[in-house]
């Protein structure tokens, strides 16, 4: 292949104005920020006093008829609720102009947007996040978003479009809802869009209802639902409330969750007011998420700010600590051994926030325990990401002597499993942490693989206090847990016999680790 050739399934780079080209005297283009469907945005400066700005170009002039006449319905949609947005918490539109390129038939009468400059979007900054904590000024990006979407709603406006790149974030602290393209105005209860928009941000009926020769349905709740989606995955470093490793597979798990065959399994490092706020926004259809409007959002983002501050002096990854927010929210999978692993019913939210390390505290490890020095650390922080009681460094430490006798090499292959905690490498890669902070996930390390030991026990210890299964038997049903499945354990009400034994061990081994 020549420099000049491509293949034929690669589409042509979109036309791009020059460096320097100026719109109407007042504006001066510069590098590209970004491409999509929607258009080009700019980086740009205003010639009058150089202050910084973007301009989105949205071209309709290589489109063919059909697709020219419904795309500049889109695009006229998005100049005229632009052209009106006034709102601290939506992006400035400073000018709409018209491109005159005669040498780029292409942008040949354009619409160019010029709009306020932001410096990252929320997407940029969760996709530079570290898993299981929320980003800096979480509370603030939510209660900014919570704001302009009660404003565009109270307007008469849905966004159709909520999503991580479209809450751009300003130099000055700014947090702006941007990118309107699919911004449609109401017409009585519900208006009507073309079947667009972000697989695993749209709500569950956005699939099981038909699209007419309107387009789809589109309701104010469908933003509610897109907000408790990007509030978990602000919340969280980016972890999506819904499994899956594609878009597609996130919407399905959403789809199922709404028809009731999966339950709703948020991260459990969530503070308990966030927690319910989601859940609310998830609701599983309209009807149920029509109470929650964007007004009684963002009046209890509000409070949940205000309740925070007292105990609020920090700033930035403190935002993190205080709200509680640090654990990762993992997929469903088969764990470790048996006739179980086919069948095991492992999905959900990740164990609960990171509290610090109790020194002396009940399950706190003996110093004449015969757990290696060089662990200890190491099992100590994975326990205290749990605040269940029955999680501690002493169960940890007798679940790691009975798996692999600290054996960082230890390995089964006959069963799969392999490392300190005897995790089967697939089903490691579902539920991994990265548990000395360098970036990968290896079951062989032995920081991640007992991170992520915690990370399920901790689950499997709030699975079968929901299921309602006796208090003082915790410890040893989610040992049994370990080794078969949640659910065979809520099957059974109990410690399944055939693994008995290995529970037996562990118990003793726990006797003489804990204080």
């Amino acid at each position: 292949m020549t420099a000049h050739e491509a293949p034929d399934d690669l589409e042509p780079e979109p036309p791009r104005l020059p460096e320097g080209f100026r719109i109407e005297g007042d504006w001066e283009v510069g590098a590209v920020i970004g491409s999509g469907g929607w258009g080009t945005v700019y980086e740009a400066r205003s010639l009058a006093d150089g202050t910084p700005v973007a301009v989105k170009v949205l071209p309709t002039g290589a489109l063919a008829p059909g697709p020219r006449t419904a795309f500049g319905e889109l695009v006229a949609r998005e100049v005229r609720f632009s052209a009106g947005a006034d709102h601290p918490h939506l992006v400035r539109t400073r000018a709409v102009c018209t491109l005159a390129v005669p040498d780029l038939p292409a942008l040949d009468g354009a619409t160019a947007l010029v709009m306020d400059r932001a410096e990252a979007s929320v997407k940029d900054v969760l996709d530079a996040a570290e898993q299981g904590r929320a980003v800096a000024d979480a509370a603030r990006i939510l209660g900014g978003v919570a704001a302009g979407l009660a404003h565009m709603h109270g307007a008469g406006w849905v966004h159709g479009d909520l999503k991580p790149a479209n809450v751009l974030l300003g130099a000055g602290g700014q947090v702006w809802l941007a990118d309107f393209g699919l911004a449609v105005e109401l017409d009585g209860s519900h208006a009507h869009l073309p079947p667009l928009g972000t697989l695993d941000h749209l709500p569950p009926e956005w699939w099981s209802q038909r699209t007419g020769t309107l387009g789809s349905v589109v309701r104010p709740t469908a933003d509610v639902w897109a907000f408790g989606v990007l509030a978990h995955q602000v919340l969280t470093g980016g972890l999506h409330p819904f499994p899956g490793a594609t878009a597609r597979a996130r919407s399905l798990a959403a789809q199922s969750y709404a028809r009731g065959t999966a339950p709703l399994r948020l991260d459990a490092g969530l503070d308990e007011g966030w927690r319910g706020l989601i859940a609310d926004c998830l609701a599983p259809d309209h009807a149920s998420r029509q109470p929650h409007t964007a007004q009684r959002l963002a009046a209890r983002v509000e409070r949940l700010v205000r309740d925070a501050r007292p105990h609020r002096r920090r700033t930035g990854p403190a935002l993190a600590a205080l709200l509680g927010l640090t654990a990762v929210a993992v997929a469903g999978m088969a764990l470790l051994a048996g006739d179980d692993r086919a069948g095991d019913d492992r999905a959900g939210g990740a164990p609960a926030r990171v509290t610090g390390a109790r020194t002396g505290a009940p399950g706190a490890l003996r110093p004449d325990a015969d757990v290696p020095d060089a662990l200890r650390p190491v099992i100590d922080r994975a326990a205290h990401r749990c605040t269940d009681e029955e999680v501690t460094p002493a169960l940890l430490a007798a679940m790691l002597k009975a798996e692999s006798d600290f054996d960082v090499n230890a390995a089964r292959p006959a069963t799969d499993e392999y490392g300190i905690a005897m995790w089967t490498p697939s089903v490691f890669r579902a539920w991994a942490v990265d548990g000395d902070g360098d970036g990968d996930k290896d079951h062989m390390s032995a920081p991640d693989a007992i991170a992520t030991m915690s990370l399920y026990v901790c689950w499997l210890d709030q699975r079968f206090k929901q299921a309602g299964l006796p208090k003082e038997d915790l410890q040893a049903l989610v040992v049994a847990g370990y080794r078969t499945s949640d659910r065979t354990v809520i099957e059974e009400r109990g410690v399944p016999e055939r693994v008995r034994p290995h529970v037996e061990e562990v118990l003793r081994h726990l006797a003489a680790y804990g204080r």
